[in-house]
């Protein structure tokens, strides 16, 4: 419990970081959202005005602070673009995010982890060569370039998928496959791995040689160690699928957090950048406390540091 605490603790203290980086970058460099707001031909006196309104006329410091204030009373700020609570906001492209985030890691593991097995078990095969093949592939593809080729061939030439926007189970397929094909090509290669050298036990030998089926040695025996590496890794791989999802989304007009984000970056909109990426950092947080907490359970061996 100790150890969970000072966990806790250290993501908090990561947290906090966040909003001071995501602060002090957004006012570097060019461009001012109070003259943005008030558009190109306001007066200076206009331009002050929204100043005032949007409390950039307050020093750094107290605009750090109040931002603060709001988050430990839930209020994440007000967007001036989008004349709305960055809650509300957020609210909505958060579960169209999590949707199409889950769609990616519900068919990247599955396939990975059988894939890997099945590679583990038979290896020096077709199926074990085709396997490393789809791993190597997998790692050095570009997501931009998958993304566009996924558009050419399955939405323009055959027809077969919708391109752009959300909707349905259809509108999901090809950035679902785009977000987990790097996942599931790294899992792959360290499921496969995993198997391999399991197998290579001595006690999985023992078991065999107890005259304990093949099944049974894999599914029961082998499989609970050969997931240790794909629970490490769970946590990391969190990360790498919500940088990838600024992409995607933008990529197929997916309305989630990551074209959100890229459309509040390119009008300045300090609250809505500041809170996007606090929620995101929070979420990442979780998933790798997530993939502790499972490491010990697939381990119970294994405690928390």
């Amino acid at each position: 419990m100790r150890s969970i605490l000072r966990r806790m603790l250290f993501s908090i203290i990561v947290l906090i970081g966040v909003t001071i980086i995501a602060f002090g970058l957004l006012r570097i460099g060019h461009g001012d959202p109070a003259r943005m707001m008030a558009g190109g031909m306001a007066s200076a006196d206009e331009v002050e005005e929204y100043r005032v309104r949007m409390g950039l006329n307050q020093p750094l410091v107290m605009q750090y602070l109040t931002y603060m204030k709001g988050i430990l009373h839930g209020d994440l700020g007000f967007s001036w673009n989008y004349n709305a609570p960055v809650g509300d906001i957020l609210g909505v492209r958060i579960l169209q995010t999590l949707r199409l985030a889950g769609f990616g890691l519900l068919w990247a593991f599955s396939f990975s982890i059988i894939l890997g097995i099945v590679a583990g078990i038979n290896q020096g095969t077709g199926i074990d060569f085709a396997a490393i093949l789809f791993a190597i592939i997998g790692q050095s593809m570009s997501i931009v370039w998958l993304g566009f080729m996924l558009i050419l061939i399955f939405g323009v030439t055959l027809g077969w998928l919708p391109t752009q926007g959300m909707g349905g189970f259809k509108h999901m397929i090809m950035p679902g496959l785009c977000i987990g094909f790097g996942v599931a090509s790294k899992q792959t290669r360290l499921m496969r791995s995993g198997m391999v050298d399991v197998l290579r036990e001595d006690f999985v030998v023992a078991t065999r040689a107890r005259g304990i089926s093949k099944n049974k040695t894999y599914f029961k025996y082998a499989l609970k160690n050969a997931l240790l590496p794909i629970a490490t890794n769970m946590g990391s791989e969190l990360g790498h699928m919500l940088a990838g999802m600024v992409v995607v989304e933008n990529i197929f007009n997916w309305p989630g957090m990551g074209q959100l984000l890229i459309q509040a970056i390119s009008m300045r909109d300090y609250q809505l950048v500041q809170s996007v990426l606090l929620v995101t950092a929070i979420m990442l947080v979780l998933g790798n406390l997530a993939a502790d907490i499972a490491y010990t359970i697939i381990d119970p061996r294994i405690k928390f540091n």
